[in-house]
């Protein structure tokens, strides 16, 4: 059985920093009635599948040289933000092409919509050139949808160690809650369609791309049948009741064979019969009556379904081709990774999970060249005469009946797995193998080719097809399964175009119910048809949502384990040139509907009330309706002036080129010297005392204007270092405070 794959040359190879540890001890994470299990030594895990965590410090993420763990051109997830664990299942996703395409091109009114706010994502990770990204507004949005906790979805800090103690069950019930809440959101109907199939004319990327209409019929033992046709985006796979029992030998399966029991399935359950208006047990046939172009598997969660693995696994190894399943990743030594069963070769324990030599030395190869797994690259289903058959594909003993209905190859492209970790507490992982296609890698300024990768939030690494496919039930536990049409994006249009337009600045509302003084002046027609490179000052301020987590060493030191989190409160934008130069165009403040901990006023000018629709007199809108406008004037390659936009721009959620922003903070700097703050620089070279009482959003963006203007005329002049030298003169001099503010 040989699996199928190529392997071309990945943009920016990742290899493992010299200073990482490799490995972890791994105890192994067993029930206790598991037998054989107790006496076996410590597992090693690879390092690029355990749990990564970064240490913050004042610096916050400055510090830090990501570039460590991703030397990719693709852009990782962090993950310190509450339900993170979801990171690397949208990295799956994202490089599903045509839905990418479908969802960048998606826009709608709804306020929490995630198929928008997965399509703002998508964009940020193509822009962000290999920096990580965060999955804030993603999630924000998550944690609003009822559906989601209803599901038990929402992870928050009293029900962290349920999740961490059932993440097969979470990652399978995530999947399966995305999928059919994008088909909703995304759902349209289409005229065309409702004539000629006489349909509902319901249609959606995601029913275009995993939708697979399936025929059910009940059939009671009063022989009376209820049958409908529904469309399912996704297979539970299904495996024997026998495989279980003691008292008989266990019977080997190809996965092909568990694919195909789940796709045209019989099995009994409890129904409803009108006949006998009773609930009563039935037989319920499933036929698939057509092929999605990419079929989503659902491993299992519960013990039984994951020993069916376990024992396929021993099956395989144990086969005359045993010798040519990979015992371990190529760069953990087999040795190293279990005792030597005492018994040797001689050994008949089924359930045995000690080494052991293989029986046929002369068959034996080395692990990184092991093509064997029980999970294969390839499938192929055919479908004729209402009969589906599925197996393993082999291009070289490729055959297809001419009389064939439908035949399709599916290739894997993505595995979704659970790592097991005790040696932190438990704290399991998930972890994503992903067959990234020949337009990413062009997207990513990479050459055109497949390669596998592991993503593990900010973490990825190539890795190759076997790798892919490795598994290992003492740390690494299969969950979600994608098989994608061979032929899958030649099948969809990937076109991309920006579905945000000017007219996001003309359905401007607000969302208070009292009016007060409007701050601002919106654009003008003329306005918004400005060329590029239109200049524009801004700022933002922020409140808390959940406070900074910290623990104090031993030796005194403070450790920052988890950084408080900000929420945009307050947005306002400048105009930086024309007739209308230092008039501000954009002053919304921030709708929110989680809990604020901390207003932060004095260094916000927040108050309580400004953020609440029933008693606000601000211009009160959406974060989905600023941020479009923010996004409007990126993509038309406005120039942002501001003093700490690279905070301002991350806390939002927003990714800018470099080439747009010019940031008073790094304007006037020396090199290795502080950062002067925005107050000390107002007064210094404009003779201006601001932020005496509170902060005003408005007022410094003017003040960055007014900077950024300066440091022209000191670039033009030639007079730039010498301006600089006096600033941290003066600052060493007055301990960096402003006279008659600060003392």
């Amino acid at each position: 059985m040989k699996m199928v794959g190529s392997i071309g040359y990945a943009p920016n190879p990742g290899n493992r920093h010299r200073n990482q540890v490799p490995y972890q001890l791994n105890q192994n994470k067993l029930s206790n009635d598991s037998p054989a299990h107790k006496d076996d030594g410590p597992e090693l895990v690879p390092y690029r599948y355990l749990k990564q965590e970064i240490k913050y410090s004042k610096m916050g993420l400055d510090e830090i040289d990501f570039n460590r763990f991703n030397r990719t051109s693709f852009c990782g997830l962090e993950a310190n933000l509450p339900n993170s664990y979801c990171n690397n299942m949208i990295q799956m996703l994202y490089f599903i092409e045509p839905l990418r395409s479908a969802l960048l091109n998606h826009l709608c009114q709804r306020e929490f919509c995630l198929a928008c706010e997965l399509g703002f994502l998508f964009h940020m990770l193509d822009t962000a050139q290999g920096l990580p990204c965060q999955a804030a507004n993603f999630l924000r949005a998550f944690r609003t949808i009822p559906e989601a906790s209803a599901h038990g979805l929402i992870v928050n800090d009293l029900n962290e160690s349920k999740k961490r103690g059932n993440l097969q069950t979470l990652v399978q019930s995530w999947t399966r809650f995305m999928l059919q809440q994008l088909h909703t959101e995304t759902l349209e109907v289409n005229d065309h369609l409702l004539e000629e199939n006489n349909s509902d004319g319901s249609v959606s990327i995601m029913s275009q791309l995993f939708g697979a209409k399936l025929f059910s019929c009940n059939s009671c033992r009063c022989r009376s049948e209820t049958c409908q046709e529904t469309t399912t985006l996704l297979t539970q796979l299904l495996y024997p009741d026998n495989h279980s029992t003691t008292d008989k030998p266990p019977v080997q399966y190809s996965f092909v064979d568990i694919v195909q029991r789940s796709l045209s399935a019989k099995h009994h359950i409890t129904a409803w019969c009108d006949n006998c208006s009773r609930f009563t047990s039935m037989i319920q046939t499933k036929l698939l009556k057509s092929l999605p172009d990419i079929l989503v598997f659902n491993c299992g969660e519960n013990k039984q379904e994951m020993e069916f693995w376990r024992t396929q696994l021993e099956l395989l190894s144990q086969s005359e081709d045993g010798g040519l399943i990979m015992k371990s990743l190529p760069d953990v030594p087999v040795s190293s990774r279990k005792k030597h069963c005492r018994y040797g070769s001689l050994c008949k324990r089924s359930d045995c999970r000690y080494y052991h030599a293989i029986k046929n030395p002369e068959k034996a190869i080395d692990p990184s060249e092991a093509s064997m797994s029980w999970i294969p690259l390839s499938i192929q289903l055919k479908m004729k005469g209402g009969e589906i058959s599925v197996s393993e594909y082999n291009e070289k003993e490729d055959c297809i009946d001419e009389g064939e209905e439908e035949s399709v190859i599916y290739e894997l492209s993505g595995v979704v797995s659970v790592v097991l970790d005790l040696q932190e507490n438990g704290r399991d992982n998930i972890v994503t193998c992903i067959k990234v296609s020949p337009p990413a890698h062009q997207r990513h300024k990479g050459s055109p080719c497949y390669q596998w990768y592991l993503f593990n939030d900010f973490y990825i690494v190539p890795i190759s097809p076997q790798e892919a496919v490795y598994l290992d039930f003492e740390w690494k536990i299969p969950c979600v399964l994608y098989f994608s049409r061979k032929n899958l994006n030649s099948r969809h249009n990937l076109q991309v175009y920006n579905p945000i337009a000017q007219q996001v600045f003309r359905d401007d509302v607000s969302l208070a119910s009292q009016t007060g003084h409007i701050t601002f002046t919106p654009l003008s027609v003329e306005e918004e048809h400005q060329p590029s490179g239109q200049l524009i000052a801004m700022d933002a301020e922020f409140v808390t949502l959940n406070q900074e987590e910290a623990e104090i060493r031993s030796d005194g030191t403070r450790s920052t384990i988890r950084p408080s989190q900000l929420s945009v409160a307050r947005i306002s934008c400048v105009r930086g040139e024309g007739p209308l130069e230092g008039v501000p165009f954009i002053d919304d403040y921030i709708s929110t509907q989680e809990q604020v901990v901390d207003y932060l006023t004095k260094f916000s000018g927040i108050q309580p009330g400004d953020l609440d629709a029933s008693i606000s007199s601000k211009h009160l809108t959406t974060l989905k309706a600023t941020y479009q406008k923010l996004r409007f004037l990126i993509d038309s390659g406005a120039i942002f002036v501001g003093h700490g936009l690279k905070n301002d721009f991350r806390v939002i959620n927003l990714v800018v080129p470099p080439a747009q922003v010019q940031d008073t903070v790094y304007l006037f700097q020396l090199p290795n010297k502080r950062m002067v703050s925005l107050r000390f620089l107002a007064w210094h070279f404009l003779d201006l005392k601001i932020q005496s009482e509170t902060h005003d959003s408005i007022e410094d963006a003017k003040t960055a204007l007014q900077l950024y203007k300066k440091y022209l005329e000191f670039e033009s002049t030639g007079s730039k270092k010498d301006a600089l030298r006096e600033l941290y003169e003066v600052g060493r001099q007055l301990q960096w405070k402003v006279p008659g503010i600060d003392d």
